[in-house]
């Protein structure tokens, strides 16, 4: 056998002692030392073949069960909330000091929150940063495979060939997880923990420091809640990014006229949307800001709000009067207009 056990260490040392000691004193050495090893409660541990075909089997006849812990990714480290329910639906929750990212697959196709990240991974123009803040923290459909899979972490025969079998050299039993006794089987690649009582569940996972599995590395995970009913579904509302339509309002400024400015001076800007008409939290509005041309000076603004919103790709007119402002100023400034969506809530 492969393992060196406590309980089979305990057994030879036991045997040592019995033989070395003198045969009038043998049983007196044998119940000294079967009292002070409890071995009868050793001796009824399961078998490390059992113990892997549990944690195997468990893996792949749960409908359902949750991992949670840390690890490590780039220059990252993530807790991390993974709920699997099979036969194709998890909901994955991620974070880091700065960032959180939430995720729903279902099958193909995946749903994302998480406007920090999604920030991080837009563009830095103006309409990408408008389709940010449109977003909100709303969920916006994307691709399943850009969700790391985890098959050596899920899959109960890949689970097997990467930290069982072969992969493991090592026993340590009575070892609490949680307070659930354990056993510890490690190998090269990482420490696995397994009840110490049928069914044989795994509970925890540790890779070993620097080794990579699924991607992830210097891993602590906790396997719980086998079988649970995570009530996993698409959630409502959803963005996506493929078809704009789906967007609140994002207005753009097409052109500005300051045609009607005198005393008081009257601005208007053409607006385009490039959004839909998903509810946002607020109106979109447009600030009009005269600036002096040479001075850099601001003379004066005001705002108008969009009301109301037109659909995807239309436009509309909105205007508004910049008061205090005398005809002379006016022939020597410009005249900006900024737009503020403020999207979902």
């Amino acid at each position: 056998m492969r393992y060196r056990t406590k309980a089979v260490s305990a057994l030879r040392s036991l045997s040592h002692v019995c033989y070395r000691a003198r045969p009038g004193l043998v049983g007196v050495v044998v119940v000294a030392t079967l009292s002070a090893c409890d071995l009868p409660f050793d001796l009824d541990l399961p078998t490390t073949r059992s113990l892997e075909t549990g944690a195997t089997g468990t893996l792949v006849a749960a409908d359902s069960f949750e991992i949670t812990g840390s690890y490590s990714e780039g220059n990252n480290q993530w807790l991390v909330d993974l709920q699997l329910s099979r036969p194709g639906s998890r909901h994955v929750t991620v974070t880091t000091s700065d960032i959180k990212l939430e995720a729903i697959i279902l099958g193909n196709t995946a749903y994302f929150r998480g406007q920090q990240f999604l920030s991080a991974h837009m563009g830095t123009d103006i309409v990408s940063r408008s389709f940010v803040k449109a977003a909100g923290n709303g969920w916006w459909k994307g691709s399943a495979g850009q969700v790391p899979q985890l098959p050596d972490l899920t899959d109960g025969t890949a689970f097997r060939s990467t930290f069982l079998g072969q992969a493991a050299t090592q026993r340590t039993d009575h070892v609490s997880v949680d307070g659930i006794d354990a056993v510890e089987l490690s190998g090269a690649r990482g420490d696995v923990f397994i009840t110490a009582q049928a069914p044989y569940r795994v509970l925890r996972v540790r890779l070993k420091h620097g080794v990579v599995v699924d991607g992830i590395r210097d891993a602590d995970l906790r396997f719980v809640n086998y079988n649970g009913d995570f009530q996993i579904s698409a959630p409502a509302d959803v963005i996506d990014f493929s078809n704009l339509t789906t967007l609140p309002p994002i207005y753009t400024v097409v052109s500005v006229d300051t045609s009607r400015c005198g005393s008081p001076c009257v601005v208007s800007a053409l607006l385009k949307n490039l959004g839909g008409l998903l509810s946002a939290q607020a109106p979109s509005t447009i600030t009009f800001t005269m600036m002096d041309t040479a001075s850099r000076q601001v003379l004066g603004s005001c705002q108008a709000q969009v009301i109301p919103d037109v659909t995807y790709n239309a436009t509309t007119t909105v205007m508004c009067s910049i008061d205090n402002v005398t005809a002379q100023q006016s022939n020597s400034a410009t005249v900006t207009a900024t737009p503020d969506n403020p999207g979902r809530g």
